[in-house]
Formats: structure tokens, C-alpha cells, sequence
């Protein structure tokens, strides 16, 4: 089992914002399980909270861009790469402005932050959404396309061709999240000059420089261009370098513009929310074909999340029978509601019960229409997450278990004489001191019945 991860302390960097040029002060902070990344605005009243979430993004020139209840975040592509590529969950992010620090253009900075502040892991399962067949998505106008497959692994690879003589084709492939760091983390963003002109036309790149952006010359430079370029990075000479760089930036890498794309990518579809399994492959890459794909993925995940039905193969040994269930649980027929367990660990368990016209409740629910009450289903979901709390201690016969909370239940079919029931607890947080909190899901005949948050505590016999 992976578990989730977080930083143990915080640690802030100051740096400018690339676009609005603005003095930024960013602060990672340590958050709890199942949280994942979030930004702060703490220089707004209330420091409201914008969530990494690919259906916040409104738009992307020139970066990604979220919008929440009217409070923005500019530019976070960079940050969300840095947390993934240092195998971070749960992160929360404090700014004291809206565009977040731009540093020299890559990741490297809030890679070396986020080693200082010490990765730690967490009392909780990492969550993965694996990859089973591919998944799309293109943008007709621009020729991208970006794609995910089946993999063990998350890998990810990019394919740019810009079209132009100082940068021509380029690929940038990782096949481990753990080659980062070193192959990854360093690329520096990049914008072609003709690019850099409609920029300062229109007053952005405040916070640009020659320190941070790779500037590719792919036209002639006229004496007014010269003049505005000097101007706004406040240079007495810039010149044009036989590699095509403006003012001589030497490059880490021969594919660094490759590389910053992938870069980009991962940081883009950390907007997901969920951790993948899967090989991206991206060709021709941006922000509005990144976000557009995320924004599918959290979709489609959402919905197979929400009908996810456990499959199993009745046929082979479960892992507990029925004698082996009343070794554990104190219920007693006619108030026993479950028939094995089938699988268990120490995060979850899933236990089955078949539903038979011989069942007491059904003389009087309903008598010529006989269907399942809801309150035996979420009574059966509890049963079963009790199995997983009792086998904590070393000797269950000595304990009863007792609801304290029932929370957002849903009843979504009816359960009927002849259904196989199937049930699925998952913790919501660590069991302690008896105390079980999960969320338990019921399915029959391939679909989602019921679902509820669960809150039960074992006790002692008197």
C-alpha cells in the first residue's frame, strides 16, 4: 500500500509574478489526508480558498488560470508539477497575491522548497484511478491532440513541432514520476519573439526578464522591437546568438522546450485530483488542450467512481465464511445480514449477502411486493464495517459495535428476493480508539443501491 503524503513543516518563497509583475510571497503548508493541493489568497478578507480542480479554469493565455467565487489564481502550472514530482497529496498553498511566483521559469525552486520543508507520509491510501482503455482528446483548430493508456506506471510524453527554423521538432519522455527532479524540474519556460511583442503591446510580462523565459529570435529584429526589449527587461544591449537565444541564455537541455511542455502537463493534470496509472502522451501540447483533457478525465472518473462495482469470483474460497463472520460479529439470525467477506485490509473490506424471499423482514415489507427495507442495507453496510474494526482488537467475542453517526445516505434501487448484495467500506479516516468512520457502498446486479457515511464505535461488554 502507498500512502499519501505531505510536507512535516512550512516553508515560504518570494519571487515575482511573470504577467503581473507583482512582488508574490507563496507559502507551502503541510495539509491533512484527502485534501490534496489547495490555494489560500490570505491577502483577501475571509482568505478564501480555490481548490487545484480542473473545472475552476477559465482560461488559458499564457498559463493556466482558476477563478472561484470571483477569486483568481494566474499561472499554477509550475507549483502543481513541482508537488506532483515530489510525490506529494496534500499540500496547501498561501498566497499573498494572485499570480503565483514565476522564479527562473521551471520548477527547480519549489522542488528544492518542498525538500526542505521534509516529504512525510500519511496515515492513509493513496487513491489511483487506473487506466483501462484509452482516453482522448483533441482541439481541431490547433492539431493537439494529448491521449492516456494503459500503463502500471504514470508516464508521460510529449511531442512538439513548432513549425520554425530555431525550433524544430522535439520529444521529452519520463517513464517514472520519480525522474523529476533531475530530468524535468529545471526546464525553463519559453515564448518565440513574435510572441514576446504581442506581450508587451498589451502591457504583460511585467515580471519578465532574461533570467526566466527563453526568448526564441524566429523573425528579424527591427530597431523599435530592439528598443521596446531593452526597455522592459532593462538591458543597455540584448543581442541574438547563433543558437537563436536571445542575449546568450544557454540552454540546460538541447529538448528544455520539450521538457518545459511536459513539465507543464504534469502540472495541468495534477488539476485532476486523482492520481494516475496510466501513460499520457501528448503531442503538440498547451494549457487549453492539458485543462480540457483534465477536465475530462475528472469527469470520467467522477462517474466510474459513483458506478464503480466490485467484480469477484464467487467461486473461490471467501475470505471469511458465515461461522468464521459470527466468530467475530455479536449479531445473531434474524438480525445478521451478512454472508462472507470477501476481501480485507487495513483500509477497507468488502463482504457479500445473498437476499432470499425466506428473509423475516419481508412478510411485512411489503406483503404481494417484497423489497428490502433501506435501514436493513445501510444496517448490513455497518455489519460489514464492523468486521474491519473488530478485527483491530485480539478478541471481538468480548465487544458489542454501535452506530453514532449516520450521514448523507442515498437509495438509489430497490433490492429484491434473488439479489446478490455486495458491500464496499472504505475508511474515511484512521480507526482509533475503536472509532470507525467510512464510507460504505452497496451494489446489486451491476449498479449502486445505496451509499452512506458511517460513524460506529466497539465497546466493551458489560
Amino acid at each position: 500500500m502507498v500512502k499519501q503524503k505531505t510536507i512535516k513543516q512550512s516553508i515560504s518563497l518570494t519571487g515575482v509574478g511573470l504577467h503581473t509583475g507583482k512582488d508574490v510571497t507563496m507559502t507551502f503548508k503541510p495539509a491533512p489526508i484527502n485534501s490534496g493541493f489547495s490555494f489560500v489568497r490570505v491577502d483577501l478578507e475571509g482568505q478564501p480558498v480555490i481548490e487545484a480542480d480542473a473545472n475552476y479554469v477559465v482560461n488559458t493565455q499564457r498559463g493556466t488560470n482558476l477563478e472561484k467565487l470571483g477569486v483568481k489564481i494566474q499561472t499554477p502550472e509550475h507549483v502543481l508539477a513541482a508537488l506532483v514530482g515530489c510525490d506529494l497529496d496534500n499540500v496547501c498553498i498561501e498566497l499573498d497575491s494572485s499570480e503565483l511566483p514565476i522564479m527562473d521559469g521551471s520548477a527547480k525552486y519549489f522542488v528544492e522548497a518542498l525538500e526542505k520543508a521534509e516529504i512525510i507520509e500519511q496515515d492513509a491510501a493513496r487513491k489511483y484511478y487506473v487506466v483501462k482503455e484509452v482516453i482522448s482528446f483533441s482541439d481541431e483548430t490547433t492539431g493537439s491532440e494529448i491521449l492516456v493508456m494503459p500503463s502500471d506506471e504514470y508516464q508521460i510524453t510529449t511531442m512538439v513541432d513548432f513549425g520554425t527554423k530555431v525550433l524544430g521538432t522535439q520529444n521529452a519522455t519520463i517513464k517514472n514520476i520519480s525522474e523529476f527532479k533531475s530530468e524535468i524540474s529545471d526546464a525553463r519556460t519559453f515564448s518565440f519573439l513574435h510572441e514576446l511583442e504581442s506581450l508587451l503591446e498589451n502591457g504583460l510580462i511585467q515580471g519578465g526578464d532574461l533570467n526566466n523565459a527563453i526568448v526564441y529570435v524566429d523573425k528579424e529584429i527591427s530597431d523599435s522591437t530592439m528598443e521596446s526589449l531593452k526597455l522592459a527587461f532593462g538591458k543597455e544591449t540584448i543581442s541574438v546568438k547563433p543558437n537563436g537565444i536571445l542575449d546568450n541564455l544557454t540552454l540546460h537541455y538541447p529538448n528544455e522546450a520539450a521538457r518545459h511542455k511536459l513539465l507543464d502537463v504534469i502540472g495541468d493534470l495534477a488539476l485532476i485530483g486523482t492520481r494516475i496509472k496510466g501513460k499520457v502522451i501528448a503531442n503538440k501540447p498547451g494549457h487549453f488542450v492539458n485543462t480540457q483533457f483534465a477536465k475530462k478525465m475528472a469527469k470520467i472518473i467522477k462517474i466510474e467512481q459513483r458506478n464503480y462495482v466490485p467484480v469477484f469470483d464467487f467461486n473461490q474460497e471467501p475470505l471469511m465464511d458465515i461461522h468464521k463472520i459470527m466468530n467475530i460479529l455479536p449479531h445473531r439470525p434474524p438480525f445478521l445480514f451478512l454472508d462472507r467477506i470477501i476481501e480485507m485490509s487495513e483500509n477497507h473490506i468488502i463482504g457479500m449477502k445473498n437476499v432470499t424471499m425466506n428473509e423475516s423482514f419481508f412478510v411485512g415489507h411489503f406483503p404481494g411486493a417484497p423489497v428490502m427495507p433501506g435501514v436493513i442495507i445501510v444496517e448490513a453496510m455497518a455489519q460489514t464495517g464492523g468486521i474491519l474494526v473488530l478485527s483491530t482488537v485480539p478478541d471481538p467475542e468480548n465487544y458489542l459495535t454501535y452506530f453514532m453517526k449516520i450521514d448523507n445516505v442515498k437509495f438509489k434501487h430497490k433490492v429484491l428476493p434473488g439479489d446478490t448484495l455486495i458491500f464496499k467500506c472504505d475508511l474515511i479516516t484512521p480507526i482509533r480508539r475503536g472509532i470507525c468512520h467510512m464510507q460504505a457502498n452497496a451494489y446489486a446486479n451491476g449498479k449502486l443501491v445505496a451509499e452512506a457515511e458511517l460513524m460506529a464505535q466497539i465497546a466493551k461488554k458489560q
